[in-house]
């Protein structure tokens, strides 16, 4: 015997077409309402209500992506650290050593990176090179 789940589809169908019927409304209003001139600061770029000044080929320091990065990395984990907070009571005891082993190696993973110097910012001193040749 086959049975159909086209039952259970309806709702994704009828959001999918919901979305789509937002998406096209919306650019028909953008359309419709627009801009239809343009101006000559139009094709200036501006950033934050300043005047852009220079190039946009700015050489950037190697430590801002990397602080980028462990910003990014620590704060997908503090999603999971509150993931764990919402199930607390549903996880009991096993959750919460699991929990602990998740925030020692985060811990861990940190004090590393700060004793490599990852998180250090300014000028970069290295030792036991000979200076005097």
């Amino acid at each position: 015997m086959e049975t159909t789940h086209t039952g259970e589809l309806w709702p994704l169908v009828v959001y999918f077409g919901m979305v789509i019927m937002l998406v096209l409304t919306m650019l028909g209003l953008s359309w419709l309402l627009g801009q239809r001139r343009m101006d000559h600061a139009t094709g200036d770029t501006f950033e934050s209500g300043i005047v852009s000044v220079g190039s946009s080929q700015v050489r950037i320091s190697v430590e801002f992506y990397l602080i980028a990065i462990f910003f990014v990395i620590f704060d997908l984990e503090t999603v999971f650290i509150f993931a764990w907070a919402i199930a607390f009571f549903e996880l009991g005891w096993s959750g919460y050593f699991a929990i602990m082993v998740f925030v020692v190696i985060l811990v861990i993973a940190l004090v590393y990176e700060w004793r490599s110097g990852a998180l250090d910012w300014g000028v970069k001193t290295r030792t036991g090179l000979e200076t005097d040749k």
